[in-house]
């Protein structure tokens, strides 16, 4: 077995994370193999997005330390990681609403253009080239997330569900090898979110990607995931499959945070941020 065949492609060990006197992560070690989908879950305020932050270098941890494919990542720049294969969405879409999709999904390419903001501005020479070539190179994506009907109408006047499928080509735009997702389907609908599941299934089948996604909602979790971390109150819990985890009485104390009957309902209990089905529940605590 090769190198490449056992060595994770993102190594997460001990890191950890105070801001202001708060701890808000504590020892974290995780590892992500090539290929897999690996899942991040927990309660409100567990440290969740502060992990993404860490990983995408938005905040510098206290401890530990992030290895991507052989490559210390705490000792690269932000504007890096795209140029190391590292791209990333955020919970509210930032979409610029003023351009059409092939716009946006282009500015997903712009840290991989080498020409300067004089020859940017007045679009000549090398920053033309550099256009032409991205706006060819996102194509297939526009083909791949089934955005070519719109391709004509203004982002403001596109559903939701739509603006997140242009927010998802945009960081694949970045063909990245490793893609950060966090809550992708925030604010959708059931229907919305079946949709985002199966365009972001058919992008990592078509790009070979390595998936590591922040979400709240237990169904896209399970189905998606291969294996999940759940943390709580910046701790590591459990890492195993989703549903395994989601079977953890652990899992469903931090979730429920009370052994009582009305627990069982998650419309109950103020810290909860994501629905443990009931049967889940009661079936962990016999």
């Amino acid at each position: 077995m090769s190198t490449r065949d056992t060595t994770p492609l993102l190594d997460v060990r001990d890191i950890a994370l105070s801001i202001g006197g708060l701890h808000i992560l504590r020892g974290i070690t995780f590892d992500v193999r090539e290929g897999e989908f690996f899942t991040v879950i927990g309660p409100n305020g567990a440290g969740k997005t502060s992990l993404l932050n860490v990983i995408s270098r938005i905040y510098r941890p206290t401890g530990g330390s992030v290895m991507f494919d052989g490559t210390p990542l705490l000792e690269a720049k932000r504007s890096s990681l795209a140029t190391l294969g590292i791209a990333r969405t955020f919970q509210n879409l930032a979409l610029f609403e003023h351009m059409d999709v092939m716009d946006n999904v282009v500015l997903g390419r712009q840290r991989l253009m080498k020409s300067g903001v004089l020859s940017g501005s007045v679009w000549f020479g090398r920053a033309r080239r550099e256009e032409t070539i991205a706006r060819q190179a996102c194509e297939p994506l526009i083909d791949l997330m089934g955005l070519g009907d719109y391709l004509a109408r203004p982002i403001r006047d596109l559903p939701y569900g739509i603006k997140k499928r242009i927010e998802l080509a945009r960081a694949l735009a970045v063909e990245p090898r490793l893609l950060l997702l966090d809550e992708p389907a925030a604010g959708m609908n059931d229907e919305e979110t079946d949709e985002l599941a199966e365009w972001i299934l058919v992008a990592k089948r078509e790009l070979g990607l390595t998936i590591v996604m922040i979400e709240h909602d237990m169904g896209l979790v399970t189905r998606l995931g291969d294996r999940s971390l759940v943390l709580d109150f910046g701790t590591t819990i459990t890492i195993e499959s989703p549903r395994a985890a989601i079977s953890d009485p652990r899992v469903i104390a931090a979730y429920l945070g009370d052994d009582s009957e009305e627990a069982d309902d998650p419309t109950l209990t103020g810290n909860i941020a994501l629905k443990i089905p009931k049967r889940v529940a009661k079936g962990a605590r016999r």
